[in-house]
């Protein structure tokens, strides 16, 4: 496990992008806050395969309650990674574990693709 970034020092609603052990992509993760839960995932669009962040680390809609990906504007649910509007509607964004412990977040080093871990 990696360790790699305080619950505090992200906002909420808030997000960051994270970098991993074993991305494939070069993307990093889309972690995001709500509360005192923590979502991750992969940070790549189900409809381009290119990053979702325009500025880097900023996956949220304007109103903080939808992951926006930058490239179409579509929208994904952040607990479950699900897109509601946009050209990859139905599709999930991929989803990647995440731990909180000990108000530290921290993510396995996988690739989230084949879920194996190096």
């Amino acid at each position: 496990m990696q360790k790699i970034l305080r619950l505090k020092d992200l906002p909420d609603p808030g997000s960051a992008r994270l970098s991993f052990a074993g991305d494939n992509y070069g993307h990093g993760a889309c972690v995001v806050r709500r509360g005192d839960e923590v979502f991750a995932y992969l940070n790549r669009c189900p409809h381009t395969g290119g990053p979702m962040d325009w500025v880097e680390g900023r996956f949220l809609s304007v109103d903080g309650d939808l992951i926006q990906c930058s490239l179409h504007g579509a929208l994904f649910r952040i607990q479950d990674g699900r897109c509601l509007s946009g050209p990859c509607a139905g599709q999930y964004l991929t989803k990647m574990a995440v731990v909180l412990d000990d108000e530290v977040i921290t993510l396995p080093d996988s690739d989230p693709e084949t879920g194996s871990f190096s």
